[in-house]
């Protein structure tokens, strides 16, 4: 039976089951094993060519060389893969859970992954971590083991591993909506009171767009928006509290058909930068003032000189959250650091503010963080390169599937 070998270097997390995720090779159709049912047992003894530095000792699944390291290791850890032959499924199911009895060490891991075939093609793998979850229904099923030990005494064997496959309500890929690039201005205006009843504070975080349509009430985030320079090297997510700057039925992230005022105008062009760029509605507003910037959002001035660390006014890359689909989670205490990895010493690559609500794409484990809701090793993955500790998230709405 041909499998593929193809390994990628997975995470250690010492004395535990854990995940790992690596490219799926080329598609190549798997032969059809007999179809057992939905809940089967790996078999861990079926070691032959294409799997890498483990042996079966007759009662448990170790390696077969604990000073080997893979070359892309660069001598860290020492690594063995057994990658179990496809198992056809019963019935079509898009969740596999696995039973693991493994005996782990304080250097060492046991990791186990899933993949998927459906539509002719397999799909990525999924740390089979509680549970693995596909984006549709798949007919076989094949499992990826990986052992690995920063020392030969550190080495761990897994005994058995048995696995079932059922349905779940599928899980919506969290996307950040609309996305434009408009002009921002520096709010200020501290001690005052915005347009949903927030008192500014000095250095606050929140974000202000021309149209009540995307307002949200005190003290939430049901309209959060993402905002970036356009370097994307710093980025906050901030709710909306208050209207402005210059119009209050703008609604320019709406295409023509919904958008309140200003039909005529591309989606995503605030009126008052087609005002001031080219001389739209005579250059004026919709209250008849001379429109003196290109503004399409104005930012909260910890936004403005914290998050995106901006010393003048700047087009900036804005996503307005709430038009995207998916998993989304509310930061309950902030501002907090968004990180580039899922640890404290990963660079912050910018802030999360209290109450934003953030689109989470699935989670991964790093390091483990006490917050004011929980101490956890999850780290949810907002975006490519954004990270925050699930300790700091105060509900999710949706499923947080694993990366």
């Amino acid at each position: 039976m041909s499998r593929s070998r193809r390994t990628r270097t997975p995470a250690v997390v010492a004395g535990a089951v854990a995940a790992v995720l690596a490219a799926s090779p080329a598609p190549a159709a798997p032969l059809a094993a007999p179809a057992t049912g939905n809940t089967w047992s790996a078999d861990l003894a079926g070691v032959d060519s294409d799997d890498v530095n483990v042996h079966w000792t007759g009662t448990e699944l170790r390696l077969a060389d604990p000073a080997h390291r893979p070359a892309a290791r660069r001598g860290i850890a020492a690594e063995g893969t057994l990658l179990v032959a496809p198992h056809s499924l019963a019935a079509p199911a898009n969740r596999v859970r696995a039973d693991v009895v493994a005996v782990p060490a304080r250097d060492g891991a046991v990791e186990v992954a899933a993949r998927g075939w459906r539509s002719g093609a397999w799909t990525e793998w999924r740390a089979v971590t509680g549970a693995a979850v596909f984006d549709q229904p798949v007919t076989r099923v094949q499992i990826r083991v990986v052992l690995t030990a920063d020392r030969p005494s550190a080495a761990p064997s897994l005994r058995t591993l048995r696995l079932t496959a059922d349905s779940v309500a599928a899980v919506t890929a969290a996307t950040p909506g609309l996305t434009y690039r408009v002009y921002a201005t520096r709010e200020g205006l501290v001690g005052g009171t915005t347009a949903n009843g927030h008192v500014i504070v000095s250095r606050d975080h929140f974000v202000a767009l021309p149209s009540f349509r995307g307002l949200a009430p005190k003290n939430t985030g049901d309209y959060t928006v993402r905002v970036c320079t356009t370097t994307r090297s710093r980025c906050e997510y901030a709710p909306v509290w208050d209207v402005g700057p210059w119009n209050t039925k703008d609604d320019y992230w709406n295409p023509s058909s919904t958008r309140e005022m200003w039909k005529d105008l591309p989606q995503g062009r605030p009126e008052a930068q087609a005002a001031y760029q080219s001389g739209y509605n005579g250059g004026r507003d919709q209250f008849g003032r001379v429109v003196g910037s290109p503004a399409g959002i104005d930012l909260a001035d910890g936004t403005f000189w914290d998050g995106l660390l901006l010393t003048d006014n700047a087009w900036v890359d804005v996503a307005y959250l709430w038009t995207g689909t998916g998993t989304r989670g509310r930061i309950g205490s902030g501002p907090l650091n968004i990180r580039s990895g899922p640890s404290t010493s990963n660079p912050v690559v910018g802030l999360a503010a209290t109450y934003a609500d953030v689109p989470i794409e699935c989670s991964v484990s790093g390091q483990s963080v006490s917050g004011p809701y929980r101490t956890t090793t999850q780290w949810n993955r907002l975006a490519s390169g954004h990270f925050v500790s699930h300790a700091y998230v105060s509900s999710v709405t949706g499923t947080i599937a694993p990366c």
